[in-house]
């Protein structure tokens, strides 16, 4: 072990300061008049302190924190959240949804959110295309939305949003353009089916202090190849995933731990002048094509 990973040797006097401070910082929010507020604050505290004192934390390193986070809040606009993208790379975000998902039956498993969700997306017809012109390789994409008793949930609202296959979401340019993203209702069997991209790796924002600190500690920025889902239907939990690529040498070593095997799926790549499912003429080009069967949580 080497001497900056060594425990710390502290004497009996010393602890017992670090100690009284602790406690003495916990009390000062005693009459907190919320006590979840209270609480969330308290063990804070006694967390942060137990940080400290664990890697006896210098003033420097102090410093260095202060002035990242810093740059963090800097580089935070009405576009871009870097607050989250740092929860993201530190596995904080996935940690959060593990806790607010609880496992439950067969319900479909959760996943992070990401920054690139948008209100009010374009309303889809079943069958519609959400690429709206964007690059990257057709995808057919259907399946059905049912709760966990394998009843179908007709009506259930279906957002779905993604990347080109340049790695850009709609909301990374400036002039506008919305792309890669829809809204669809589930019919009357729960069923739901659109044209969108087949999935391609991308980096998350790595030109601020969350790539800096990736870049220092040999990480990757990149995300394994997925697309976004949002689903909800009265009654059920909303379920926010993703869908991933069976083979992406990215899935062990997704940049925000986003990957859980039971969403990892196979796509089947079908060679120019295939028939489409709807009889969609693609000019001659190749399409890919997947099933992801939705099941909800009861609220």
């Amino acid at each position: 072990m080497s001497p900056s990973t060594s425990p710390a040797k502290v004497s009996d006097e010393q602890r017992a300061r670090e100690e009284e401070l602790v406690e003495l910082v916990v009390a000062s929010f005693d009459g907190a008049p919320d006590e979840r507020t209270r609480h969330l604050l308290q063990a804070l505290v006694r967390h942060l302190h137990a940080y400290v004192r664990e890697v006896r934390l210098t003033e420097a390193e102090w410093g260095a924190a202060i002035a990242f986070l810093t740059r963090v809040g800097h580089t935070t606009t009405e576009s871009r959240q870097e607050f989250v993208l740092l929860s993201d790379v530190l596995g904080l975000s996935m940690q959060t949804v593990a806790v607010n998902n609880e496992a439950y039956r067969n319900a479909t498993e959760a996943t992070v959110f990401g920054p690139f969700f948008v209100d009010e997306a374009p309303q889809v017809e079943q069958g519609g295309d959400i690429a709206a012109g964007a690059p990257g390789e057709p995808a057919w994409v259907e399946g059905t939305v049912r709760d966990v008793d394998g009843n179908p949930l007709p009506g259930a609202r279906i957002e779905v949003w993604e990347a080109d296959e340049e790695g850009l979401y709609d909301v990374q340019h400036d002039d506008g353009r919305t792309y890669g993203r829809g809204r669809l209702v589930a019919d009357d069997d729960g069923g739901y089916r659109f044209w969108g991209l087949f999935p391609t790796p991308y980096p998350i924002p790595d030109d601020g202090p969350v790539g800096d600190l990736l870049a220092s500690t040999g990480r990757s920025p990149l995300r394994a190849s997925h697309l976004h889902f949002m689903v909800s239907a009265p009654g059920c939990r909303t379920l926010v995933t993703h869908i991933f690529v069976r083979g992406d040498e990215l899935l062990e070593r997704d940049s925000v731990f986003g990957v859980k095997e039971s969403l990892v799926h196979d796509w089947e790549h079908h060679p120019a002048g295939s028939p489409t499912p709807d009889g969609r003429d693609l000019g001659g080009r190749g399409w890919a094509s997947t099933r992801f069967d939705v099941v909800l949580a009861p609220a």
